[in-house]
């Protein structure tokens, strides 16, 4: 008898975390995309979007990210490969910048790359309210949303996720 009561158990437990996959609208994100011009961040399944954020960029918005320091957001495709709450900006995720191509031009100009491109909140500081972040771009080449809207990415983007970033 408790060989089928473990069973039954096992059987429920792999059946709520086969679940467990978040979703919107009952459809589960597989792409990010950004599109830097319109200062959008776009969470898209099978082609279709199905929420769109503001987000704010690095302090020198236009063109891709050169190297290191340059204060640009990247351009191409990359993923959301890790993730881990911010004593500064409260939530981020890690996007997998630089990608080959990206290598390959720091590589022939000889500079640094750069790395530790993010997708975070805004920061909890007591003399700037988050509000006074979102009209600025003011990151050093992350994307930046408001720390109610990275909650909701958060939990609605899994590690692995595709991202697109467009000029």
């Amino acid at each position: 008898m408790r060989w089928l009561f473990a069973a039954l158990c096992l059987s429920i437990a792999t059946l709520s975390h086969a679940n467990a996959t978040p979703t919107l609208e009952g459809q589960q994100v597989d792409k990010v995309l950004v599109v830097k011009s319109e200062r959008k961040l776009h969470l898209i399944s099978k082609g279709q979007t199905l929420r769109s954020y503001r987000v704010s960029l690095g302090k020198q918005p236009k063109g891709p990210k050169l190297r290191e320091g340059d204060k640009r957001t990247p351009e191409g495709f990359y993923w959301i490969d890790w993730r881990k709450p911010s004593d500064k900006y409260n939530l981020s995720m890690h996007i997998s910048y630089p990608n080959a191509r990206d290598l390959a031009r720091a590589r022939q100009e000889g500079v640094p790359p750069g790395s530790m491109i993010m997708i975070h909140g805004t920061p909890l500081d007591e003399e700037y309210p988050e509000w006074y972040f979102q009209t600025l771009d003011w990151t050093e080449g992350c994307i930046a949303l408001t720390n109610a809207d990275m909650k909701e990415i958060w939990s609605l983007v899994k590690d692995g996720t595709l991202i697109e970033i467009r000029p």
